[in-house]
Formats: structure tokens, C-alpha cells, sequence
């Protein structure tokens, strides 16, 4: 993550303003090309291509939120943190990218639309901390679009590995066969498979942190508030 940056340190200040605010502006365009993709087409074929060069960019540079929590310039714990962001990237890398009879799958839209209005919001949150200011609208919106955006992403994440398993199992695509000079195999299309059951585990259990998270953040701005008044 990239808020709680160590105020005593201007550099590191200033380097997460400007990656929050690029970050934010990123987002922001991918937003509106997806807007723009449904104004003129009126559907999700070829929204992918839209938005292809941003998302693939945007959300691949995510991966120095991981290097600020190695290096300490946040206190988000790293391992966490490479979760989150390596996830995302491995949907985009390696099954969006390279398997493209997915890419107009209903499961994409379902996923860019949750993606990216949840880092719009989590971004331009974390800008405004890093700036010493919280609105109150801000606060609301970050723990509490979740309750909607996190199911809509997930499934639409789900769908998307789904309808790639069999143009990956036909097309051989990233497995390994045997023989080979390391005696090893692996085939992709069950490495795939494999995602399924951590998410039935996984997504109830960060579903109900985030709640914990919202319930946390709600009422300690509400009691900020009864203090200021």
C-alpha cells in the first residue's frame, strides 16, 4: 500500500504524492476509456483492446507498492502486499494477455470496472492522507464501494481463469512437457485450476476483514468528529 508514508522523510514524501497522483490519473483514463469503449459500442467486445497498453501498464507499475513495503516507505507489511499486487498482475500477465479468447469474455468488463474504480478511490484516499487531509466523502467511499466492487472484481476474475482453461489446455500454452533436459513438467492449464479452491478459501475470510476494516476506520472518523464538535 502506499499511505502512511514516514513523515520525517521529505524524499520518500514526495516520491508517494507523485506515484498516488500518477497512480490516480492512471486509473482515471482507464476509466474513461471503458466509459467511452460502452458510449460508442455499446458493448464489451474490443473494450479490452481499449484499454490494453494502460491496464497492462498502470497496473504492472503496482509492483513498487512491494518495494516501498520491502524498503520501509510504507508500513503495509510486504508479504501482503506482494499477495495483493501479484495476483492482479498475474490476471493481466498471464491469462488476459496471452490467451485471447477470454479477452471479450463478459469476466473482463466485470473485472476492469471493479479494478478500476476501486483504485481511483484507494489512490486518491491515500493522497489525501499523504497530504495531511481525509475527507470525510473519500473515507466513506474507500470502505465501502468494497461491499460491491470486491464480489463484482472476484467474479469477474473467476469467470475469466475460467474461460481460459480450455483454449489453455488445447494451445499447450506455458506448460512444460516431458521429456525435457531438467526432467521436469508442468501443465499450465491445472496450475490454473489450482486458483479455484484459494479462492473459495481466501475470499470469505478477506471479505469479512474488509468489514472489520470499514466498521474500524467509519467509527474512528465518527468519534473524530463528535471530539471536533
Amino acid at each position: 500500500m502506499s499511505s502512511n508514508a514516514k513523515k520525517t522523510n521529505p524524499v520518500a514524501q514526495a516520491w508517494l504524492i507523485l506515484y498516488n497522483v500518477a497512480m490516480t490519473a492512471g486509473w482515471s483514463v482507464i476509466g474513461i476509456g471503458i466509459v467511452n469503449h460502452f458510449i460508442k459500442h455499446g458493448t464489451n467486445k474490443g473494450l479490452y483492446h481499449q484499454v490494453e497498453r494502460q491496464l497492462l501498464f498502470f497496473q504492472t507499475s503496482a509492483i513498487l507498492e512491494i518495494l516501498h513495503a520491502i524498503v520501509g516507505l510504507v508500513r503495509s507489511n510486504a508479504i501482503f502486499t506482494f499477495l495483493q499486487v501479484f495476483s492482479r498482475v498475474c490476471i493481466v500477465w498471464a491469462v488476459i494477455w496471452p490467451v485471447v479468447e477470454v479477452q471479450d469474455n463478459i469476466g473482463v468488463p466485470m473485472l476492469l470496472i471493479a479494478w478500476t474504480i476501486t483504485e481511483i478511490i484507494r489512490y486518491l484516499f491515500y493522497t489525501f492522507i499523504l497530504l495531511g487531509i481525509t475527507p470525510r466523502f473519500i473515507l466513506w467511499l474507500r470502505y465501502t464501494l468494497f461491499i460491491i466492487l470486491y464480489p463484482l472484481g472476484v467474479t469477474g476474475e473467476t469467470l475469466t481463469i475460467y474461460n481460459s482453461l480450455e483454449p489453455v489446455r488445447e494451445s499447450g500454452l506455458y506448460s512444460i512437457r516431458l521429456p525435457n533436459v531438467f526432467n521436469f513438467a508442468l501443465d499450465y492449464h491445472i496450475v490454473l485450476m489450482c486458483t479455484f479452491p484459494i479462492y473459495l478459501i481466501f475470499f470469505p475470510q478477506l471479505y469479512c476483514h474488509m468489514f472489520a476494516q470499514r466498521k474500524k476506520a467509519l467509527k474512528g472518523d465518527s468519534s473524530s468528529e463528535k471530539k471536533s464538535n
